[in-house]
Order: structure tokens, then sequence, then C-alpha cells
């Protein structure tokens, strides 16, 4: 028998279809039925590919005696917080507040008036480890509502004030000035808390730090602080010789659950995917070291494998948990390895990849690199370059005999943002690698979010499934969408990208803007009523989208000369307060745009006459040139041939065309223009540098 999830698109919903919890989706029904009724309601909030959101749906959802007391008790709404971060947001302040800690699963009581008076996280179905059982719980939280219920309404009204004070605090904070000590002062408190043995911030478990990483690359670039490249390298030498990353596949799990980056929580993101393929590919162009490309081309060539809809759009996630264990996708034995290789190269691989008898996971292992391949070779006095071939060949037949087993489910639901941020990197990738086949990917997943994605009149969604679109779009849809657009323009040097991204910010600026404070709410202004309407000021997982917002919008102002752009951006910045002087751990996103806002930051305007030739001319080989060096703070546009057209872009190119058949470049800085030079000149001066 089936609740009422069995009508939803989300996958971790439907995983829930068949729970004997009489589940509803958030929505006007279930909202009505708990005022009608006066019941409670009982909001638990997870996502597909959370390890725990399973192990509760096992051992409570499942269970016939505690889903008969939910039910009888309590209206239960079951949110995928990925198709609704407002939701989850809001009441994860809530729980944070009442516990001193978040995650996930999320689970909370709330009144009909959808205020909450109790929550938590996981509990298990009954006491152990001297944590409460969920039967405990609901037997509480039942006789406080029945019993107390005045008492109850009272704490739900305290606890909404508190939540609501969060986000008018997000209002009050003083802002900071826009200076380079902000960068220096957040590099020094990165080293402060870095691991400089493994690499990471922190102790276990590591999350990957895309953000950080990316401040610390650009601190490097402005101030020659050699540290800080030092602890960029460290980290992504760690991670992409740890476990947390599928060397037969390419791809980083979540995070580590060690200190040094072996035992992965075997789940994967997208969004994850997207930041550190990023990392990797800024890391190449700053070093020149080709090991570092090699990681962001196999993850991105993953994602394109594995995680790319047959429409063109980017899934979301994969499983943890394959046949109902943690892992059993992606770890061997040295049997089953030297089955597949045979014993030479069998036992190498074992040798290479850290595969024992004695196992370093569970019995079993995760193929890992303590030492490097190059060690390996020189330690075996075994020649490095065909030893690198052999594992290349070894690595492929290993992850297409691994494609025969049963593997994680997969999140196939498809979400603006995460694809914002997919899009992005793989068209970081075509420009950096001069690439097709990342320019390709970039292409169909910006199409199939513009055309399948939006409504009649052109306003976002968020989430996409089966060939149904639906949610509007919160702000971290636009901000991440946009700038990705903006990047996609730079590799295609297709207008209409510009355009797309002009019209999202021109929705930010209507929908989401803080006309009082400024700054941008999440949800836009005609977003359903919630108990507060917050601001997302803080990195997490994944940027903070006020913060993507004024990175978009910077670049956007800097492309097409539009200062109101300008201005939001700045607007985003000082919305923020002093956040990226107390706490840059928590800002990464907003101070890679404050070190754009600082500067020198550059426009690069080539108008170039029409090709003749299918074969590249000089106008070619400078973008490659640029696209092949490390120079994040511009923008480049390039026409060719007479474009006259209504565009964003018309004024970037007003008065400026080939001179006697000859691509000529336009240089602005900080608002100073160079002379026009021809693009051999160009050429030679970009390579210089």
């Amino acid at each position: 028998m089936t609740n009422q999830l069995a009508n939803e698109t989300s996958p971790y919903l439907l995983q829930h279809a068949e729970n004997p919890v009489d589940w509803m989706p958030w929505g006007t029904d279930a909202l009505a039925r708990s005022k009608d009724e006066n019941k409670p309601i009982f909001l638990s909030i997870g996502y597909s590919a959370c390890h725990w959101c399973h192990v509760m749906e096992h051992e409570s959802f499942e269970n016939e005696a505690i889903a008969k007391s939910l039910n009888e008790r309590f209206v239960c709404v079951k949110v995928d917080r990925e198709e609704r971060p407002d939701l989850d947001q809001v009441y994860m302040n809530a729980v944070q507040i009442m516990t001193g800690r978040g995650g996930w699963p999320m689970s909370v009581f709330l009144t009909p008036d959808l205020e909450p008076f109790y929550g938590g996280t996981y509990w298990p179905p009954s006491r152990k480890m001297g944590m409460p059982g969920f039967d405990e719980v609901i037997m509480g939280v039942d006789d406080a509502w029945k019993n107390r219920k005045e008492m109850a309404i009272e704490q739900a009204g305290e606890m909404a004030r508190r939540v609501q004070s969060v986000s008018a605090g997000q209002a009050a904070i003083p802002a900071c000035e826009m200076e380079t000590s902000l960068l220096e002062n957040a590099g020094a408190s990165m080293q402060r808390i870095f691991d400089f043995t493994h690499g990471g911030f922190g102790q276990a478990p590591k999350f990957p730090h895309a953000m950080d990483l990316q401040v610390l690359l650009r601190l490097w670039c402005r101030t020659g602080d050699q540290t800080s490249l030092d602890m960029v390298k460290l980290n992504l030498d760690k991670m992409a010789g740890g476990g947390i990353y599928d060397h037969l596949a390419g791809g980083f799990a979540r995070y580590s659950v060690d200190e040094r980056w072996l035992v992965p929580h075997f789940e994967k993101m997208l969004y994850d995917n997207a930041l550190l393929a990023e990392v990797y590919i800024d890391a190449h162009l700053a070093t020149r070291e080709h090991a570092y490309a090699q990681t962001a081309k196999e993850t991105l060539d993953y994602i394109i494998r594995e995680m790319t809809d047959e429409l063109g759009g980017f899934h979301s996630t994969e499983d943890a948990d394959s046949e109902g264990v943690e892992g059993k996708f992606y770890v061997w034995s040295p049997t089953e390895v030297l089955e597949v290789l045979g014993t030479d190269r069998g036992d190498q691989f074992c040798y290479v990849y850290d595969i024992t008898e004695n196992g370093n996971f569970e019995g079993q292992n995760i193929p890992n690199l303590p030492k490097t391949i190059e060690q390996c070779a020189e330690l075996k006095q075994w020649d490095v370059d065909e030893l690198k071939q052999q594992l290349a060949e070894d690595r492929e037949q290993l992850r297409q005999h691994r494609e025969t087993r049963i593997r994680p489910g997969k999140d196939d639901k498809i979400l603006a943002s995460w694809n914002g941020l997919m899009i992005h990197s793989m068209s970081r990738a075509a420009i950096a690698f001069d690439s097709d086949v990342y320019r390709a990917a970039a292409v169909r997943a910006a199409e199939f979010v513009w055309e399948r994605m939006r409504t009649s009149d052109g306003r976002l969604l968020h989430s996409w499934r089966n060939g149904e679109a639906k949610f509007n779009a919160y702000l971290e849809d636009y901000s991440y969408l946009a700038n990705a657009f903006v990047t996609l323009y730079e590799a295609t040097f297709d207008e209409r990208w510009v355009g797309a991204a002009c019209d999202l910010a021109d929705q930010m600026l209507s929908r989401f803007q803080d006309s009082e404070h400024g700054g941008f709410f999440f949800t836009a202004s005609d977003h359903e009523r919630l108990i507060a309407r917050n601001k997302d000021l803080h990195d997490s997982s994944v940027p903070s989208s006020t913060a993507m917002a004024a990175t978009s919008l910077f670049r956007l102002g800097r492309l097409t000369g539009r200062t109101n752009y300008l201005d939001a951006a700045e607007s985003a910045f000082q919305s923020t307060g002093d956040l990226v002087a107390k706490s840059p751990a928590a800002a990464g996103q907003m101070l890679i745009t404050l070190d754009m806002m600082l500067g020198p930051f550059r426009e690069i305007i080539i108008a170039a006459p029409a090709s003749s030739s299918a074969e590249p001319d000089a106008t070619d080989l400078l973008l490659r040139t640029i696209g092949a060096s490390y120079s994040l703070n511009q923008v480049v546009a390039c026409r060719r041939g007479d474009q006259s057209k209504t565009s964003p872009l018309d004024s970037a190119f007003a008065d400026r065309a080939p001179q006697d058949a000859s691509a000529m470049v336009y240089i602005c800085e900080q608002f100073t223009c160079q002379a026009p030079i021809r693009v051999e000149e160009a050429a030679r001066q970009f390579a210089a540098e």
C-alpha cells in the first residue's frame, strides 16, 4: 500500500512511498489537514544520498508500530531538502537553536501554524547509546501537545521569533570596507586550522573546502605568498591520492571520515565535483602541473559518462550504498584484482593502490595512493612512463569489471542551481583545455535548463525529473546559472548566453533584492509565506547564494557595462557585513568576489574579421593563450565579422571593429582603456604574462 508520496517525482520522496507512515508532501493539503484536525506536523527532511536518512527509514519509518503511532498523532510530511532548500534553511535554524547542532535526517514537530516546538536529527527506534528512542520522542511530544498545549504553542512561538531574529539580524550586522587585508586575514585564519601533514582544514571528518582553496590560490597570485600555494597543492595532492577520489572512474565522494582522506562517505554529489573540478583546473593553470589537469578531466569525464541525462542536464547524486551496504560497489580484494588483471599486472596494481589481504576498510580495500606513482616506480625500479601507461589500462579494465556489479542508487533529478555549478566548470575546462567535448556538454546542459526549466513567462524553476519541472527557483538557481552563462559565453562567444545571464540578473534584482537593507533574500518576493524569509550569507557545501549573486552580477556588469549590476554586486557584498572579516571560513565565495572587486580587473574585447578557414587563425591562437593562463580577474568578449545585432554586448563593441582585415584587441582595466592593438601583438603580450 502506498502513501501520497507515490505521486511525487523526487527519488528521495519516492523511496518512502511504500512506508506504512501516512506521508504527505509539503503543500496546501498537508497544511490544511493539520489545521482541520488540530494535529501537529511531523516534518522529516532528508535527501536521497543521506546514509542516516536510509537508516532511520529502515529502523523507524518501515516499522509498523512506530508508523501507527505517528499516523494517529501527527500529520506526517516528508521533504527533499534538495527540492526545498528554503524549508531546510528555516527549520535547520530552529533545530540548531534547540539542540546546538544540525544535520540530516532532520526531524521537527510543528504547530498547525508551522512554528517548531521540538526537533532533532536521527533518533534510533528505541533508546540506545544514551540517545532517546524515537518511540519515546513521539509519546513525549504527543503528551506535551495534549496535556501542555498552551505551553507548547508558547514555546513554538518563541522559537519562531528566534528563527525570525536570525533573518532580522542579517540586516543589522555592520559592514566592512573592501580591503586587501581581508584576503590576507582569511589566509592567516586558514593557516591556523590547516593540516600541514595530510592537507585539509581541521580534523576528521574532513570535507573538501573548494572555495577556500580558490581564495588561497588568489591570495598567492596577488601577494606571492608561497605558503598559500603550498597549502593548495598539499590539499589537492592528498585528496587526489586518497580514497575520497575514485581512481577507476574519476570523481570525488562527499567527504572523508578520517584525517588522511582514505575512507570516504561514498556518495558522490554533483556540486562537489563541479567545485573541485574547477579548483584542479585552476591549480593546473597556476602551476602547469599535468596531474591537476588529469584529475579535473577524469572528474568531468565521470560526470559526462555517468551523471548526464539523455536530454543533456546533469543528475544530482549517486548514493553511498549498494545492496544495502555502504561502499560495496567501490571496494576490492587482491583476489578479485588478480582475476581481472592477471598475476603480474594484478600484483603491480595492488602494490601501487594499497590493496592488501588485510584490507584498509572493513576487510576490503579502497584503492588509494599512499605513495605517488613516481615514488612506486623508483622504489621498484620500474620505468615510470611504462608504469603510468599500464596503470591507465588496468584502471579502465577494473572500471569495466566494476560495472558488472550492482550500482549505487542515483538521484536523477536535475537542479538548476547544481547544473549551474557544473555548466560553469565544464565551460572553464572547455576554455582551459580548448576542449569541444566539455564545451558541448556545457551547452547541452544550459540549453536543457533554459528550454525545459522555465515557465511560459520566463520564470526559472528549480527542479526537473521525468518531464516535469517544478518549484519556483531560489536565489541559488538564478545566481549560479547567471555566473555559469557568463562563463559559457566566454567558452562559445554565443551571445544568447549573455542575454540569458542578463535575464536572470534582472529577475534577481526584481524578485529577490532587499530594497531596504541591500543584498538579496533566498526566496522571491511572491514565494510561499514561511515563518521567516532568510538570507543565505554563509558558504556551506555550496557557495552562499548571496555571494554568488555578487560574483555573477560583478562579472556581468563588467562584461556589459551595466552599472546597475555593479552597484547590486557591491550591495550584496555590504549585506554580508563583517562576515568576511570575522568568519572567513564561511565566506570563501564572497572573498573570491572581493578579489575581483579589488582588482585589477580587465575587460578584453576582440573584434575579428569573419574566419574564412576551418584552420585556427590568429584570433583562435590568442583565445587559446588567454584560456591557458591563470588570469581570473577578467572577462573576455569576441565578435567575428559583421555581427550587428541587438545584444547586451552592443555597447562593448560600439566603435570597435577589425582594421585592415586584422583582428583588433581592446583592453580596459579599472575603467581605463588602452590603445587598441593587433591580435598578434596581443598574443605576444599575453604569452609573456
